[in-house]
């Protein structure tokens, strides 16, 4: 059970290459959408531990990105995080599941090869099933 090794998408504090989370639901009625814009890839043993702990907030805008080199059970805790956030489990592309987790208690598992999490509220739309990718 390997994570991939770092990779910085956030080059400086505020400063964010051109990398996108984006949605794209199962029925052929709903279009493609990006879902945030400022994503941040969480590389690092302590960056994955750390997650969002300790801050205040995060712009609307915005997703961090766990990718691992294979599909394994992962769980996300908001232990120090005081604000709602949308958690999305993907396997090869295909969502697994997405949860609501709360602020300070909240708790979730999925088998997954990546994990992002968002703000609350901006995976309202999204479904097991539909696909998700981090795009350049």
């Amino acid at each position: 059970m390997s994570a991939r090794r770092d990779e910085t998408v956030m080059s400086r504090p505020g400063e964010a290459r051109s990398v996108r989370v984006v949605h794209e639901p199962q029925s052929a009625d709903d279009e493609r959408r990006v879902v945030a814009s400022e994503v941040e890839l969480a590389g690092s043993a302590l960056a994955r531990t750390r997650g969002l702990m300790f801050r205040r907030s995060v712009p609307d805008d915005y997703a961090l990105v766990f990718r691992f080199d294979e599909q394994a059970t992962r769980r996300l805790h908001m232990i120090f995080v005081p604000f709602d956030i949308d958690a999305v489990w993907v396997a090869d592309g295909v969502v697994q599941q997405t949860e609501r987790l709360s602020a300070w208690t909240g708790y979730g598992r999925a088998v997954a090869d990546t994990v992002i999490e968002l703000p609350a509220g901006v995976a309202d739309d999204v479904q097991a099933g539909d696909r998700v990718w981090v795009a350049p």
